[in-house]
């Protein structure tokens, strides 16, 4: 069974700024928030700001304090003025999209023209247009609606946002054919004719399409109608546990689609959900298999195996004793940190990565002890080898375990290391550094091969890091962590991937030619490549999101060490 996930499902722009907007607001300030209206139309979004003490208010009332954000939708003008008024700080989070239909409404309603809004009058946006189009203003529906309007003299044609495109070519083409004086305006977002679009196109490819949203959300409504207008079956839901799997079981190709405010965590759960249950091996070995990858996964064992694989990969370059001390050191320790990282992370795996946040709060004693007992051993072999690097360890030992503890002096600004912007993949990246390349220099003293074999640990952790942190960010934001993406963007992020990627290659190609390091260079330097290359895929939605992602980028560390076992 294939499922694939289309590339416009999720946050739109508009529905990404509002949230962004409300969280950081949040994040920033103890002061009451609030926001005026739902932010959008989806229930898990708008159950998780009442979880962070952000309600919604219909009413205004005659005092307010602190901060109010206008709903993603828009509102009246004279809503905005009594906000305001009333005595709020007022934040517009307005789709931009929509705020281009409203200084078109107002412009003309200001010149004497009447406004025609093709649209549902019940919904928010259309009631916010209306209040800029004054008594001139009108909503209509359907075609008949809009052909059982009197004449205007000056009128202009404007549609919802999320308006049906076809609905709108066929306005579209009755105004021209019985009011060509009439001026219409193409104001249907270019995401929702995308999206519409692409929903269209798998509905014809594939044998079923899952549609995820809000059932408020008329764009959500619209994707599953224009999916079942192709005939094929469709499935409009809000969360996964609404879907009978059973009526997916003869599928062997199914859509997953999203509405414009449907957040990845949810589109995320469908999927794994859906590949869990329907997308199991046939084979019989791959289906026994499986389980046990989940589990080296989710309990970090598998990036454990990858740090001690590059620990071989860099001793290989150095051209350093092949001790398996040093990988047994790696994969302790790293494997002690990451547990411990994630004990303290449920909050914000409970959105990106749900299935490792019930394990670890399912296994929570389990996983302390596997925690301490890992670190425990980890020093234990350093002790054994060199005293320089026991004390190394322990001190990193020691700042992992006091990461999310409240230990700065209140002068910082900052209570925990982690509240730091980035600390999180800075300290990651360098953790990992020492363990592969400095402790197994230090136990056998090398030169400056050390600094090519360093870049390239470190270049391939970084890209690693910072890229499940673009993954991640909506989790994150929700939690308060001010992650490299959260705090320099997602594009500049993912272009810095690319740029570390391409020195941590050339660094070992041109270490290799000069004979700083071994001629295993000659190979190891492709692996950089391959990891460029699968978070290339990714963008283009060639892996699922979740567990086969996952697997592919953690298994570039353990392609590192048996490159260097071969080679």
């Amino acid at each position: 069974m294939k499922i694939t996930i289309a590339r416009t499902a999720g946050f739109c722009m508009g529905v990404r700024r509002a949230v962004d907007l409300v969280l950081d607001a949040s994040n920033a300030t103890k002061e009451r928030i609030c926001t005026y209206g739902p932010l959008i139309h989806n229930p898990q979004v708008l159950e998780m700001l009442e979880k962070k003490g952000i309600p919604s208010i219909n009413t205004i009332p005659e005092k307010g304090e602190g901060t109010v954000l206008i709903r993603a939708h828009g509102v009246p003008p004279q809503d905005k003025r009594q906000l305001e008024l009333a005595g709020f700080k007022v934040i517009d989070a307005t789709c931009p999209r929509v705020i281009r239909v409203q200084t078109i409404i107002k412009k003309h309603t200001d010149q004497g023209y009447a406004s025609i809004i093709l649209g549902d009058r019940d919904h928010p946006e259309v009631k916010g247009l209306l209040g800029y189009a004054g008594k001139g203003g009108v909503a209509v529906s359907s075609l008949a609606a809009l052909e059982k309007l009197p004449s205007f003299d000056r009128a202009i044609i404007v549609a919802q946002t999320t308006q049906d495109t076809h609905l709108f070519e066929q306005v579209k083409v009755w105004a021209q054919e019985n009011h060509p004086e009439y001026k219409v305006f193409d104001t249907i977002c270019d995401s929702t004719e995308k999206r519409q679009a692409e929903t269209r196109k798998m509905a014809q490819i594939c044998d079923a399409v899952v549609v995820v949203g809000g059932r408020e959300s008329g764009n959500t409504r619209r994707l599953a109608q224009v999916a079942r207008d192709t005939g094929k079956p469709a499935f409009h839901i809000e969360d996964v546990s609404e879907l009978d799997i059973k009526e997916l079981a003869g599928a062997k190709h199914i859509a997953i689609t999203a509405g414009a405010s449907t957040p990845n965590w949810i589109i995320n759960k469908t999927c794994r959900t859906l590949e869990n249950q329907l997308g199991k091996p046939r084979n019989f070995l791959l289906a026994k298999l499986r389980p046990l990858v989940l589990v080296l996964l989710r309990t970090n064992l598998l990036i454990s195996l990858g740090a001690g694989c590059l620990t071989f990969a860099c001793a290989t370059l150095q051209g350093v004793d092949h001790s398996l001390s040093h990988s047994a050191t790696a994969m302790l320790y790293i494997l002690s940190m990451q547990v411990i990282n994630n004990l303290f992370s449920i909050k914000s795996d409970l959105y990106n990565n749900p299935d490792r946040a019930m394990l670890y709060m399912a296994h929570r004693p389990l996983l302390i002890a596997l925690a301490l007992v890992s670190g425990s051993a980890g020093l234990f072999l350093t002790f054994a080898t060199s005293l320089t690097s026991f004390a190394i360890l322990l001190v990193m030992s020691l700042l992992g375990l006091s990461y999310n503890l409240k230990i700065l002096p209140t002068t910082t600004g900052f209570k925990r290391i982690k509240d730091i912007p980035a600390s999180r993949t800075l300290l990651i990246t360098a953790a990992w550094g020492t363990v592969t390349c400095i402790l197994p220099a230090i136990s056998t003293p090398t030169g400056m091969e050390v600094v090519p074999a360093l870049v390239f640990s470190m270049g391939l952790v970084l890209a690693r890091t910072a890229f499940f942190d673009v993954l991640q960010m909506q989790g994150d934001r929700i939690t308060g962590k001010e992650t490299l993406p959260i705090l320099v963007g997602e594009q500049k992020t993912l272009s810095l991937i690319t740029w570390v990627l391409a020195v941590t290659f050339l660094s070992t190609l041109v270490s290799t030619l000069v004979g700083l390091i071994t001629p295993s260079g000659f190979v190891l330097m492709l692996v950089p490549i391959s990891m460029g290359y699968a978070i290339h895929l990714s963008k283009k939605d060639f892996f699922l999101p979740g567990t086969q992602l996952e697997i592919v980028i953690e298994s570039q560390f353990i392609i590192a060490g048996i490159v260097s076992l071969l080679f």
